[in-house]
């Protein structure tokens, strides 16, 4: 595992690098176009790049400075081993650069950044491996259709809109005038670019932290759940079960290495 800090901007002209071997990078924060053989795609906080071995590939920035990635590096020997023991899994390579924010991998990310945060470097050897089988199970696939240049420019101003008012009420409508389009256009461009819609990002962004605070800290859920954003406290606790698996109580027990009797999984892609 390697903690990849970018100080590139949008004045530095990209570079091209290779991939040795089987690559998987969660972004962690900053936005960026990734152009690759398998296509072109921008990633955002809760994205996974993928790689393959032999791939070369470039990053751009012009969308705004930096990016900090946890990028983890499989063998494709080993890669093999990770395949056969996925059902469904059949294809090695990845056929596509980046697998979107979803929600199934919300707990796994917030996982792997609090090791990172907390230097839990014994966390990283499992936590390389269930990153690697959430990408392969996925089953991504390319998009029907690459968005342009304008649509990624725009949906990347609002991907940082977004993270940095997450704890305020963001409208579509808003969001949509901030980038000079209408709703729908902006709805459909913000999906194809990004993965996901403006309000699933904006959720999972407000979960990601709250799960962090959770994990790092002793504050009142309800003070984590209202300073995250969240009106009320059963709407937080409902929201993060759904998503996480669990309540946030239990989150914050078990995760700390306590026992839970009967502590759900972390849910399955």
């Amino acid at each position: 595992m390697s903690d990849v800090v970018c100080t590139a901007g949008a004045a530095d002209r990209p570079s091209e690098e290779e991939h040795r071997n089987f690559c998987v990078a969660a972004v962690t924060s900053g936005t960026f176009r990734c152009r690759a053989s398998q296509g072109t795609a921008m990633l955002a906080p809760g994205a996974l790049l993928l790689g393959n071995p032999g791939t070369c590939y470039e990053c751009g920035h012009e969308h705004g400075a930096g990016d900090r990635c946890l990028s983890f590096h499989f063998e494709p020997a080993y890669m093999e081993q990770i395949v056969a023991d996925i059902p469904d899994a059949k294809k090695l390579n990845f056929k596509t650069p980046r697998l979107p924010p979803l929600p199934a991998l919300a707990p796994l990310l917030a996982e792997a950044e609090v090791a990172r945060e907390t230097a839990d470097i014994d966390a990283f050897e499992e936590l390389a491996l269930r990153i690697a089988g959430a990408a392969i199970a996925s089953g991504a696939t390319p998009a029907a259709q690459a968005p342009s240049r304008r649509d990624q420019k725009r949906v990347a101003e609002a991907v940082r809109r977004i993270e940095l008012d997450a704890d305020q009420t963001v409208s579509l409508a808003e969001l949509a005038s901030e980038t000079a389009t209408g709703p729908y256009h902006f709805l459909r461009s913000f999906r194809r670019v990004a993965g996901v819609t403006p309000y699933q990002f904006l959720l999972k962004t407000r979960l990601h932290r709250a799960a962090l605070r959770l994990r790092m800290s002793d504050e009142a859920i309800s003070t984590i759940a209202f300073e995250a954003g969240f009106n009320d406290l059963s709407t937080f606790n409902r929201r993060f079960r759904r998503v996480m698996g669990e309540a946030p109580s239990a989150y914050r027990v078990r995760r700390r290495g306590d026992k839970l009797p009967n502590a759900s999984a972390i849910p399955a892609l």
